[in-house]
C-alpha cells in the first residue's frame, strides 16, 4: 500500500451542501475513482480508515455524508465502540433520518457526488466504481442502475432490504445496470431474508447483469465495521479480497 492523502471536502447539491471525505494516493497522479457509501452510523473514523485502505490500493475514494440534510457529520453522538446495548437508543435517532432519504433524493445526490469526482484532478478519466455498506449497499445498486453510463462496477456488503416487494425496491433497477456487481450478504441477516436474496439473484440473472452474490456464512449484519460488536475479521478480509478483485477487473 502507498501513502495516502485525505481531506474533508464540501459538495454542492441541488438541496444544499454535502460534507464528505476524499482520499487518494499521495503521488500527485490521477487514479480511478470509487464512491463509497456509508452505513447507517454515518461518516466517522472507521469509514475514513476504510477509504484510506482503498486509496492505498491505488484509488481516489469519496465518502459522502448522505444524511447532510440533517447536519454535518458526525450527526449522531456515537460511542467509540458500538455494542448491542447501545443500538436501540442510537437507532431511535437514526431511523427517522434514514427514512427521510428517499431513493429519489439519494439519486439526485449521487449525481452531485459523481460530478465532484469527475471534476477532481485526483481522478482519472473514465467510469467509476461504487461500494456500499448496510444501507449503502442499497445506494450502490440504485446508483449503478440510475447512472449506468458512469458506473462500471458496484458492490454491496451486509446490505438490507435489497429486494423488497415495494415499488421502490433497489432490485427493480436491474434492467438498467450495465456494471458488474458483487454482493456479500451477511448470514442470518433479518434485514435481508432468504426470499430477498433469491429475488435479487433472479432479477439480476433475468436482466443479464454480470454479477456474483455470496452469503458469508456465520457473519452478522455489519461484519465490516470494526467499531461495532458485529465485526467479523474473517468476513471483513473476505470482503476486501472480493472488492479489490472487482476493482482490478474494472480498471
Amino acid at each position: 500500500m502507498t501513502a495516502v492523502q485525505g481531506t474533508a471536502v464540501d459538495i454542492p447539491t441541488e438541496d444544499g451542501t454535502a460534507d464528505a471525505y476524499l482520499t487518494h494516493p499521495a503521488d500527485g497522479a490521477a487514479h480511478p475513482a470509487v464512491l463509497l457509501y456509508m452505513d447507517a452510523f454515518g461518516l466517522r473514523p472507521r469509514l475514513r480508515s476504510m477509504a484510506d485502505r482503498l486509496a492505498g490500493e491505488g484509488y481516489t475514494v469519496l465518502v459522502p455524508n448522505v444524511f447532510y440534510r440533517h447536519g454535518r457529520a458526525p450527526l449522531f453522538d456515537l460511542p467509540e465502540f458500538i455494542d448491542p446495548g447501545a443500538r436501540p437508543e442510537i437507532f431511535e435517532r437514526i431511523m427517522p433520518v434514514m427514512r427521510a432519504l428517499t431513493p429519489e433524493l439519494a439519486m439526485r445526490d449521487a449525481g452531485a457526488y459523481l460530478r465532484r469526482l469527475a471534476e477532481s484532478p485526483a481522478v482519472a478519466d473514465g467510469p467509476v466504481a461504487v461500494t456500499g455498506y448496510c444501507m449503502g449497499a442499497r445506494l450502490s445498486l440504485f446508483t449503478a442502475g440510475t447512472y449506468p453510463e458512469r458506473v462500471a462496477a458496484a458492490a454491496g456488503f451486509h446490505g438490507g432490504r435489497l429486494a423488497t416487494d415495494t415499488p421502490d425496491s433497489p432490485h427493480l433497477v436491474a434492467g438498467e445496470v450495465t456494471a458488474e456487481l458483487y454482493f456479500g450478504h451477511a448470514d442470518q441477516d433479518p434485514s435481508l431474508p432468504e426470499e430477498q436474496i433469491e429475488r435479487l439473484e433472479e432479477a439480476l440473472t433475468a436482466a443479464g447483469v454480470r454479477h456474483r452474490c455470496e452469503v458469508y456464512t456465520g457473519a452478522p449484519h455489519g461484519f465490516t465495521q470494526a467499531d461495532t460488536a458485529s465485526y467479523d475479521k474473517e468476513a471483513d478480509e473476505r470482503h476486501w479480497s472480493a472488492l479489490l478483485d472487482l476493482l482490478k477487473r474494472t480498471f
